[in-house]
């Protein structure tokens, strides 16, 4: 039964008592037999009691007892103020005369253009609305998304790509940018389209 059914049939129908007095005797001694009797532990209300007492009697007889000589506050005395100070030495810090001399050459390769050219897809869906809805998310980061139409063995896809990237490190860069606005789904490829 559930509880639900419990709480609503409400309650039983009490069976009437022809008899009041023997009723209220029962009543009482079911009262008298649920109250637990409290009993107070006499001995250790004692020993707590007497154990105060014995404290602060203690605390009242020693607090007359303190040595005048030694119950001086104690001060101390400050040290003399000299009215000049010493004069700071001159800071000789010998960088500053070496630095200028030294000079780091640092040889860079420039970094040679490749023929390689990057895209990035970012997703790839079965309907051109879908498709749109993620070109505009991608808009609002900055980026501009190209939507292309493919048919294949698997049917009609239209993909969401970006690029072309001259530099592997330019189509990285996108890609985190897209990552901040929850598109963790885009792919670096070689542009072959």
């Amino acid at each position: 039964m559930s509880q639900r059914d419990y709480v609503s049939r409400g309650r039983a129908p009490q069976k009437k008592n022809t008899k009041k007095t023997k009723n209220k005797n029962t009543a009482r001694q079911g009262r008298n037999q649920q109250e637990p009797q409290v009993t107070v532990p006499w001995v250790t209300v004692a020993v707590v009691v007497a154990l105060l007492l014995g404290f602060a009697w203690f605390l009242w007889s020693i607090k007359d007892n303190a040595d005048p000589d030694t119950a001086q506050p104690l001060t101390v005395e400050p040290a003399p103020i000299e009215d000049e100070l010493p004069e700071l030495p001159e800071e000789e810090w010998e960088y500053i005369k070496t630095l200028p001399g030294y000079e780091v050459e640092v040889e860079v390769a420039e970094q040679e253009k490749s023929d390689k050219r990057y895209l990035m897809q970012c997703a790839s869906f079965r309907t051109r609305a879908q498709a749109d809805e993620m070109r505009a998310k991608i808009a609002f980061q900055g980026l501009e998304a190209q939507i292309r139409h493919s048919d294949g063995a698997n049917g009609e896809w239209f993909r969401v790509i970006l690029g072309p990237f001259d530099a592997k490190r330019d189509a990285e860069r996108a890609k985190h940018a897209l990552r901040k606005v929850n598109i963790t789904t885009c792919q670096i490829w070689f542009w072959n389209l």
